[in-house]
């Protein structure tokens, strides 16, 4: 009798709970949510499975030419299929010798496992080789990895001594791969050397990297302590260089973020490497504050003859804003660079520049996504020097005479033909550029504020990758953010009048099976996948889950996501490049723009089954029942109706006394006979009315429940079900700790055995009514039922 009861109190309990999510804005709200569960389900997502008993996976490097990845880890270097992750991966163990280990240790560094050799640069060398440098258990070094292939022979990649230090290698023979030929990935013997200003000590901070014409450009923390943070320049035949040290007006206590290579015209002597990061600024009476930055440098740099000899003698950074204005005006400043993605266009000049920030500070969480354009951060650039000067030692614009030429220009480029090296220009312009490393103006994003804002919720983003994707009504930019709870949310931002945008969460999904940051993403287009990693692992996923939206036009359409169309029979990846002829070509229906699937579904939202019951559901008199209507979108208004036997008519069903109408469905406390009828859930988008839920509620006796239940020796529900018993909140909190002892597993196999009616020896007419009272036990799907769609009454 015990077990009986406790059964019929955890689906009370159930029913009562519900376990509804917690609310999220409605700006921010994925139209699906896939947990990882599901995700793993739909077949797009493959985890790298190898067990290396590593950490803080990065990935470093694409290499779509030769269709690998590279990713760095704690003592390991792989090398991953693009197409499946966990095909023939290739994968280096290259630790630290135990001595320098123990050294590590002895010196008070290994409070978390930082006694390693992290990889934190891998850069493509040569068409056959890789430059990889790894934080060497606080002694930073490098070395040069084969990624050539060879034609013949099984591969065996055999163990190295290299600067006194074993190197292992996994034995990976890749037989089957293309023409083949099998890929060579092994460590050069003997290469290893000092990765000192190229990877730094410690590996909790950031370092960004660019090899560039075999010179090796690199932001990075270049001692032991963590205090001697430079921009540098080694490797190649020029002059190795680095910003000023121990210059707060340069660089103070910077974080890296990422470098990239932007050409300022067609001519090669003006190209500047970019850098971007987040640094401590403070004013005269102030306490240091976080600041996002932009910084660039000529690659041709030779620093000054006298002055600033083997500096940067170009160096120049500016602020980078992303902020909000409020309604009484103060701006809300995201000051914390997170993440860039660059964006080309067809003018490799003018990428489009992606950036995510966060607050600053612990007062409460959010983040924003600008964007900038190189038109308006070449203007900044060009415009006044920030000054400091008067009683206050405050920054002011420079107004005093600007040498020639101008601080900041490239030798040898459209301005200044004549001069070859920074090493001719004159002491007043290298002194000039010591002291005015800070443009006076800052770079604010296109429109003046944010493409994404995210306020009140209880994640990050930290991560951004963006795709170009065309659609029959325009080319699109689809976001994919990364975020601190180890999900990826998809979202597109559409342009409205009087500039005001709309933005659209198309999905978010749980990436990893345990909640972790992610610290790195890479797209490949070409390919239709988004890698993802995190200091748990590495993760590739398809861009696009078409079907996940639905089974009618309608679901199709309202999803507005631009990689999906309806091809006639499935909401299907949209191609743009598909022939006149072909059929599915003709059916496609797709509208991003507006989503109107009155319009774009016409002929295929059949209403022709539009009075079939889907199911009917049972009920005991003065018990709970739970009628489930869950919607796919965050987005609809969800309505219930109910028609009594011997009447045409239907009634509104609102929130009210013994009902609760929840995000899930509908809630009714101590059911009674009139409660029988037939029940209709619809939801309303976009003036588009979808029927989710049709069924039937029966509501039986509980004397004849308990009848019947007498008769098979079954024991009876009287005890519990006489009455409209609700639990008090001190029983529910007893419930809950009951359900989370181990000992539940046995209660809840024990229910399911309760409900299989296969030991039940009955009549066939008894069967039959246990039969009806065990059908609104069965689990359905949330995501899949049978629609039919109407348009909206008006």
């Amino acid at each position: 009798m015990l077990w009986d009861k406790l059964c019929w109190l955890l689906a009370l309990l159930a029913l009562s709970f519900g376990g509804l999510p917690p609310s999220i804005e409605p700006l921010s709200a994925p139209r699906i949510f896939l947990s990882f569960k599901e995700l793993k389900s739909t077949g797009t997502a493959h985890h790298f499975s190898f067990l290396l008993n590593s950490t803080d996976y990065r990935i470093l490097r694409m290499d779509e030419d030769h269709d690998r990845m590279y990713v760095g880890s704690k003592d390991y270097i792989l090398s991953l299929d693009l197409h499946d992750i966990n095909k023939e991966p290739l994968i280096l163990h290259w630790p630290v010798a135990p001595q320098r280990k123990t050294e590590c240790v002895l010196s008070g560094k290994d409070t978390n496992g930082e006694c390693g050799n992290f990889i934190r640069l891998i850069e493509p060398w040569n068409r056959t080789h890789l430059y990889v440098c790894g934080t060497g258990a606080y002694n930073p070094i490098c070395t040069y990895v084969d990624r050539g292939r060879r034609s013949q022979g099984s591969l065996y990649l055999q163990g190295s001594k290299a600067g006194g230090r074993t190197n292992r290698a996994a034995d990976y023979s890749t037989s089957d791969s293309l023409d083949a030929k099998e890929y060579i990935f092994r460590l050069e013997p003997g290469k290893v050397d000092s990765g000192k200003g190229k990877c730094p000590f410690d590996p909790k901070l950031n370092s960004v990297s660019a090899l560039i014409n075999g010179e090796l450009y690199a932001g990075v923390y270049i001692d032991f302590m963590g205090s001697d943070s430079a921009i540098f320049r080694t490797l190649g035949k020029q002059t190795a260089m680095r910003t000023d040290q121990y210059n707060s007006r340069w660089l103070n206590d910077p974080t890296f973020v990422h470098a990239h290579l932007i050409p300022d015209s067609g001519e090669k002597n003006d190209d500047k490497l970019y850098f971007f990061f987040r640094e401590k600024a403070s004013e005269m009476g102030q306490s240091p504050m976080t600041q996002s930055r932009i910084g660039r440098i000529c690659l041709n740099d030779d620093g000054g003859h006298c002055c600033l000899v083997n500096k940067w003698s170009t160096f120049l950074k500016a602020r980078l804003i992303c902020s909000v204005a409020g309604a009484d005006g103060i701006e809300t400043h995201f000051d914390e660079l997170r993440d860039v993605y660059i964006q080309p266009t067809q003018d490799t000049r003018n990428p489009v520049i992606y950036g995510v920030f966060s607050v600053s500070g612990s007062v409460f969480k959010g983040s924003a996504v600008c964007v900038y354009s190189m038109a308006d951060i070449r203007m900044v650039f060009n415009g006044p020097f920030a000054h400091k000067e008067g009683p206050n030692y405050q920054w002011v614009a420079y107004t005093g005479k600007i040498p020639y030429p101008r601080p900041g220009t490239c030798p040898g480029g459209t301005f200044t033909p004549n001069m070859k090296s920074t090493k001719d220009y004159p002491d007043e312009v290298i002194n000039f550029m010591r002291n005015h490393p800070t443009m006076y103006n800052a770079v604010y994003p296109v429109h003046k504020h944010p493409l994404v804002v995210r306020t009140n919720v209880d994640y990050e983003f930290t991560t951004i990758a963006v795709d170009q994707v065309t659609a029959a009504d325009g080319s699109y930019e689809v976001l994919f953010l990364g975020t601190d709870r180890g999900t990826v949310q998809k979202v597109i931002v559409l342009p409205r009048d009087d500039l005001q945008t709309e933005e659209l969460v198309l999905e978010e999904v749980e990436v990893f099976k345990v909640p972790t940051p992610i610290t790195t993403m890479k797209i490949s287009s070409k390919r239709q996948q988004l890698y993802v990693g995190s200091v748990l692992g590495v993760t590739h996923l398809a861009l696009h889950r078409c079907d996940v939206y639905g089974e009618v036009c309608a679901d199709c359409c309202l999803a507005r996501d631009p990689y999906c169309a309806w091809d006639g029979n499935s909401c299907s990846r949209y191609s743009a490049s598909q022939k006149r002829s072909d059929p599915s070509r003709r059916s496609r229906r797709q509208d991003v723009k507006y989503g109107n699937p009155i319009r774009q579904c016409r002929g295929y939202n059949s209403n022709a089954n539009k009075n079939t019951l889907e199911t009917v559901q049972y009920g005991v008199e003065g018990s709970t029942t739970f009628l489930e209507c869950q919607a796919r979108s965050p987005h609809v208004s969800l309505k219930w109706h109910l028609q009594k036997e011997n009447s045409d008519r239907r009634k509104e069903i609102r929130s009210e006394g013994r009902i609760l109408k929840t995000e899930h469905g509908l809630l009714i406390r101590s059911l009674q006979s009139s409660d029988s009828g037939i029940y209709q859930c619809t939801s309303t988008e976009k003036n588009f009315k979808h029927t989710l839920v049709k069924l039937q509620l029966v509501v039986l006796s509980s004397r004849t429940v308990n009848n019947v239940l007498v008769e098979t020796g079954s024991p009876a529900l009287a005890p519990l079900q006489s009455s409209a018993w609700t639990p008090s909140a001190g029983q529910y909190k007893d419930l809950l700790t009951i359900l989370s002892q181990p000992e539940m597993g046995l209660i809840n196999q024990y229910c399911q055995d309760y409900w299989q009616l296969g030991d039940v020896s009955v009549g066939d007419s008894k069967a039959k009514s246990l039969k009806e009272l065990k059908e609104q036990k069965k689990p359905r799907n949330r995501r899949h039922h049978n629609d039919e769609t109407t348009p909206a009454e008006t």
